[in-house]
């Protein structure tokens, strides 16, 4: 079999580049992101509970790295990680289930975990606040 000149200048395999971005794409794409974004915050939480371990004014040090602007917007950023993360496994975990795997339905769960996850940040944050 024989093939014509223009299929064998196309790629092998579906790239980036070929496929019209989805809702439910999009999402398996962030939620790799945030399962490595994770990594780093968990490295500041270990970060926090050594200084935490060590003493008082290794603790402050932290502390007021963790409090400045830079290091409120990095916290709310792993905050939003974590929580979008979640909300991505438990929808997987529903799609093992062999639900919800409609176009439809998939599309709308990906929209949702995008809303619920920037919903429960922003409500976590407000505790914290209000708390502090």
């Amino acid at each position: 079999m024989t093939q014509s000149r223009s299929s064998a200048n196309r790629p092998l395999s579906p790239h980036l580049q070929i496929y019209k971005p989805i809702p439910t794409m999009v999402m398996s794409i962030v939620h790799r992101i945030t399962g490595s974004a994770l990594y780093v915050g968990t490295l500041l939480v270990a970060w926090w509970l050594i200084a935490a371990a060590t003493n008082e004014e290794y603790f402050n040090f932290v502390n007021a790295i963790y409090g400045s602007w830079i290091g409120r917007l990095v916290l709310l950023g792993y905050t939003w990680a974590l929580i979008h993360h979640m909300i991505g496994g438990i929808r997987h975990l529903i799609w093992d289930t062999g639900r919800g795997l409609d176009k439809d339905t998939t599309t709308k769960m990906a929209w949702a975990s995008l809303i619920l996850s920037v919903a429960l940040t922003i409500l976590i944050w407000i505790a914290a606040f209000t708390i502090a």
